[in-house]
């Protein structure tokens, strides 16, 4: 789960395949979003809040639209469950960690994996970029933290 930039909302991944957008102040169900064909594992919030990425058992990646539930562009690149999702601070990539071991770069806008990075023995289960975009922070379920840099290789 995760709450949206403005604390007003929390959208949370569940294991019947759909994600559900929270009213915090009222606790009431906002919209619910179907699109995955297994568990949602992982969301996040785009910095901006307009858009919500999420990672499944169905080895996909959702960007989904918040304010219609829309599916806007399906990332499919792991062989393996998708556990961990995240946005840049300026929102234009995503980094993405599965069970295959390996932590994927994507550019928003295309959908284009831009880079695979690998050396994990076991799967991802958490990623995060850096508050200045210039690395990548993965950890997994094989005791190792990798720190991986991208500024040498994104504009």
């Amino acid at each position: 789960m995760a709450f949206s930039p403005d604390g007003r909302t929390i959208i949370s991944g569940s294991h019947d395949k759909t994600l559900i957008l929270w009213d915090v102040a009222t606790g009431q169900q906002l919209r619910t979003f179907k699109g995955h064909t297994d568990y949602v594992e992982s969301v996040a919030f785009s910095p901006d809040g307009r858009t919500i990425i999420s990672g499944s058992h169905d080895k996909t990646l959702i960007l989904w639209e918040v304010e219609t539930g829309r599916v806007l562009r399906t990332f499919q690149v792991h062989t393996d469950e998708v556990d961990t999702v995240a946005f840049s601070a300026d929102g234009r990539m995503v980094v993405s960690g599965s069970h295959d071991g390996k932590v994927i770069l994507w550019d928003v806008v295309t959908g284009d994996a831009l880079r695979t990075f690998q050396g994990h023995r076991d799967g991802v289960s958490g990623a995060e970029f850096s508050p200045d975009g210039k690395l990548i922070v993965s950890g997994s379920w094989d005791m190792t933290l990798f720190l991986w840099r991208i500024d040498i290789f994104i504009d």
